[in-house]
């Protein structure tokens, strides 16, 4: 037999098939989503009733949140970068300790003011203030999720598997308004989501400490390491990494740079038209069901709309998104207009059914929306990248909370068709842009040389 050829010998091995995350480390990371959205949207369906019997204007109570979002938009990029160096699990504690400790304290500010020991205005600067600490250390968690899941899978697979994290938020929205009349406890009242979500969050934050593994320091310490030089003849490197990026530390990423600001762009104008619709339906309840009178009784039905429109957007997220195997410009494009719809119907709904429908069918159109913006900006850039993409993604998330509710609720408050008509126009103008300015999905999820 002839000896083999030496050059055979030598030949590369086929370049292996990136690594999945487990299933046991995607749950924890669900779980580091699902808590913080859950206790959010608990909060959010007991927040108009908290206002209206501390006698708040709801332009305040909306206001409340500005400051939060404002930081969250500044310090997301930040945690982001430091994910990149200091390792996704460190930010991912950091966001939950700014969750519990905030929820903690909401509540506790939020209960003074309705056993009378706090005025309705010092109850809600102290909610303000203890709200910051998550918008400055919350901030921290999302990124590092997203850029965790974003490095392991393969440009194809990663629609859907940012769409699986995105939906824990929808599922949090599903559970945070069932649970929150549940949890109005004789002896701290509205407060006692605040406070039972606290206490979940330190349960998750154990989990996480104890159960997802440290993760090395990645991009910019990956350049540094001795075996760099001979990376490309040693197995040192992981196994996720697309060729021909991660090679060297990547520049800043700037909001509007010519790869992002499409996905920015629409990200941003999309999303303040879903911040104002999530900061009026609260107050468009208990208007239209007549419960101003007796705020505690509101609870429920708010409760019930937000629920509604959460599994909608657990529809578009696990079913039509991986069903249809829709790319990052059709679920944007196309989410945008079915929102918009939900928009128009929301602003002649009189009943809680309507109101409950109408919600769903633009939180189904938010909720194919939102993902596909998001892949979009990570597939926008490299995979080593992918730490200050998702900063950048949450920072348009946060920027849009900064004053949209607020504006939302003022012209609410002034005319229906003011607020729904601004968001129904945004949503116009997001689609005929993202028309002309998004790439194509088939040159997204390619696979970069």
């Amino acid at each position: 037999m002839a000896d083999a050829d030496p050059k055979a010998a030598v030949t590369a091995p086929p370049t292996a098939r990136p690594k999945t995350i487990s299933r046991e480390r995607m749950v924890l990371l669900f779980m580091v989503m699902l808590t913080t959205a859950a206790g959010n949207t608990a909060m959010q369906s007991v927040m108009p009733s908290i206002g209206t019997a501390l006698e708040i204007d709801d332009v305040w109570i909306s206001l409340a949140y500005s400051w939060s979002a404002l930081l969250w938009v500044v310090c997301a990029p930040i945690w982001a970068d430091r994910s990149d160096r200091r390792g996704r699990k460190a930010m991912m504690a950091v966001g939950m300790l700014g969750f519990i400790s905030s929820m903690a304290l909401c509540g506790l500010a939020l209960w003074l003011g309705l056993i009378g020991v706090l005025g309705g205005t010092a109850a809600l600067i102290a909610f303000a203030v203890a709200r910051s600490l998550y918008g400055g250390f919350g901030s921290a968690a999302p990124p590092a999720v997203q850029a965790y899941v974003a490095s392991r899978t393969p440009r194809a697979e990663r629609t859907q598997a940012l769409s699986l994290i995105a939906s824990s938020f929808g599922l949090g929205t599903v559970i945070g308004p069932a649970l929150a009349p549940l949890m109005v406890l004789p002896l701290v009242g509205l407060t006692g989501p605040f406070i039972i979500f606290a206490l979940i969050g330190v349960a998750t934050l154990m989990a996480l400490r104890l159960r997802l593994p440290n993760d090395e320091p990645q991009f910019a310490a990956r350049g540094q390491t001795y075996d760099a030089p001979y990376a490309g003849a040693t197995s040192s490197q992981p196994e996720d990494e697309e060729e021909g990026e991660e090679q060297i530390e990547p520049r800043k990423l700037r909001w509007f740079e010519p790869r992002l600001r499409p996905w920015v762009t629409v990200g941003l104008l999309g999303g303040h038209a879903q911040a104002m619709i999530l900061g009026i339906i609260g107050f468009l309840v208990l208007d239209r069901l007549g419960l101003r009178a007796t705020p505690a009784e509101g609870t429920g039905p708010v409760g019930l709309v937000l629920m509604s429109g959460a599994l909608a957007t657990l529809l578009a997220q696990w079913g039509l998104i991986p069903r249809l195997d829709l790319g990052p410009r059709a679920a944007t494009l196309s989410g945008i207009v079915i929102a918009a719809g939900g928009v128009l119907y929301l602003g002649v709904a009189d009943d809680l059914h309507a109101i409950a429908l109408a919600y769903a069918i633009a939180s189904l159109g938010f909720g194919l929306f939102r993902p596909g913006s998001t892949a979009g900006t990570s597939l926008a850039v490299t995979r080593a990248e992918q730490g200050q993409a998702s900063g950048v993604t949450a920072s348009v998330a946060g920027a849009s909370f900064i004053y949209a509710p607020a504006l939302g609720v003022w012209l609410y408050g002034h005319s229906d068709w003011l607020g729904f008509g601004l968001i129904a126009a945004l949503c116009a103008i997001v689609f005929s842009y993202g028309w002309v300015a998004l790439q194509k999905d088939s040159a997204l999820t390619t696979e970069r040389r």
